[in-house]
């Protein structure tokens, strides 16, 4: 006997009253982020713990303590040479005190370089310890870069996870009302198989979110060099950190070279071949050495002397003019590698800039239209289902697109998050960028769906191929939620 058609709209009044209550669960639009948000003092105090703690930090200082040691070294004189003698005439007896030409002796010679050799030795020195204080600089700064980029991972992870709870709402509450639905007649069963299968997936989703949340508690955990199992409080999400601020392309250029250490390792490489070069030029000079002679004698009176060396560079085309044609091509390969950071600096900053640009043009699409142009197909697919125009798949599958396209906007605030974050480490790694969240990829327990295709293809329009640290973490958080 076939089971009679009922209407939700006239003869099942409570349908949708439970639909419009599984609504309400599910995940309003994103609010706009705050364009400037405050410091967050959990991840400052990350910063600080790391940068206290790392043994990276710790054995570039060092290095810094001994190349500052080199520079005193460096100008110091040679050491001077003491000499101790005896002359004696005849082998029978001593005979100092008895004939005027045995004596004993005691010499001290002391070498002195040419002048100006020694204050170049110094500022070549000198200029090598300041290169190992831009190679600190670097550690620091890809440090501090690497705890931010981890901070905002595990942000993203817990807002997805957040996202998954609500989700997870909204399929039990449908998986009531399908049932609701099948034992009155009124729908299909695979509605009901639809909302179960889901809802299994789900538990699935989540062990991998967690598993992922757990990864990255490690990962800081390593930077902050301490042992595992050290909570980090909640309370802070992706969108409240706020949208970074895009500075003018000139602006932002000035900011990265004068701050970027391979530039001014780069240029200090310069000067200190420019120095070595003076010094490998000077060295064709000779060198003295004075030396300062007594010759007691017993009962006779003292002798003495004094003196005057100097060394004769008779080989310096062979040596000393090789050594200033060598410290010359150096110098001139240093000079060339300054233009080419200069260049890539360049090229990374400006990349780094058109790609912020796009991501916050993207976010401006998302709260200038995307997000209630979704909610708003919610609202217009649950008034057509009312009056039995559309199947209960389809109003699933919109709501889920709410879903996606959130994620979507979190995956793409984040990304530009971890753009201003590579710009603050003046990374010469390449701009590169992790994908739009779900780009391309169905809800979890959505299907494939109109609204969370929009939201994914616009951020993965602007993210480009994963490259470089402020793109890898990104990359991996979609695909990992696309996969559960």
């Amino acid at each position: 006997m076939p089971r009679p058609v009922l209407r939700p709209n006239r003869r099942l009044p409570w349908a949708a009253a439970l639909l419009a209550s599984a609504l309400a669960a599910a995940p309003a639009p994103a609010a706009e982020p705050a364009p400037a948000a405050e410091p967050d003092p959990v991840l400052e105090g990350l910063v600080r713990q790391a940068l206290e703690r790392s043994p990276d930090v710790a054995r570039s200082t060092s290095l810094v303590s001994a190349e500052r040691e080199r520079v005193p070294q460096a100008g110091a004189l040679g050491d001077p040479v003491l000499s101790l003698g005896l002359q004696n005439d005849g082998f029978k007896e001593i005979q100092i005190g008895k004939m005027e030409t045995s004596y004993w002796q005691v010499m001290v010679t002391q070498p002195l370089p040419w002048p100006g050799k020694r204050d170049l030795r110094t500022e070549v020195a000198r200029l090598g310890a300041s290169q190992a204080e831009t190679a600190l600089s670097r550690t620091r700064l890809s440090l501090e870069a690497s705890v931010r980029r981890g901070y905002l991972d595990l942000l993203l992870v817990r807002d997805r996870l957040a996202l998954l709870v609500r989700l997870e709402a909204l399929w039990q509450k449908a998986e009531e009302l399908a049932r609701s639905r099948y034992e009155t007649g009124g729908g299909a069963q695979s509605d009901l198989l639809r909302a179960q299968l889901e809802r299994t997936r789900l538990r699935q989703r989540r062990l991998a979110l967690e598993t992922e949340e757990r990864t990255s508690l490690l990962a800081l955990d390593r930077l902050l060099a301490r042992p595992p199992g050290e909570a980090i409080p909640a309370g802070v999400t992706v969108a409240s950190r706020g949208a970074p601020a895009l500075l003018d392309d000139a602006a932002a250029l000035a900011d990265a070279e004068g701050r970027s250490p391979e530039l001014a390792s780069a240029r200090l490489a310069t000067q200190r071949g420019q120095q070595a070069v003076a010094l490998a030029r000077r060295e064709r000079f000779p060198d003295l050495a004075l030396t300062a002679a007594i010759m007691p004698r017993g009962s006779l009176d003292p002798m003495w002397s004094a003196g005057v060396s100097v060394s004769l560079p008779i080989f310096s085309g062979r040596k000393q003019g090789r050594a200033a044609a060598e410290q010359e091509a150096r110098a001139a390969a240093e000079g060339a590698t300054v233009e080419a950071v200069s260049c890539l600096l360049r090229e990374r900053v400006l990349g780094r800039q058109a790609r912020l640009r796009g991501l916050l043009e993207t976010l401006r699409i998302y709260q200038g239209g995307l997000l209630a142009q979704s909610q708003a197909t919610v609202e217009s697919t649950l008034a057509q289902y009312r009056v039995g125009r559309v199947t209960f798949a389809s109003v699933l599958e919109t709501v889920a697109g709410v879903v996606n396209d959130e994620d979507g906007y979190l995956a793409t605030l984040a990304d530009a998050q971890r753009v201003a974050i590579a710009m603050g480490e003046v990374s010469l790694d390449a701009a590169g960028g992790g994908g739009g969240g779900l780009s391309g990829a169905s809800v979890p327990g959505a299907g494939s769906s109109g609204g969370g295709g929009g939201g994914g293809g616009g951020a993965a329009a602007t993210g480009g191929a994963s490259s470089g640290g402020e793109a890898s973490s990104s990359s991996s958080s979609s695909s990992s939620m696309n996969k559960m």
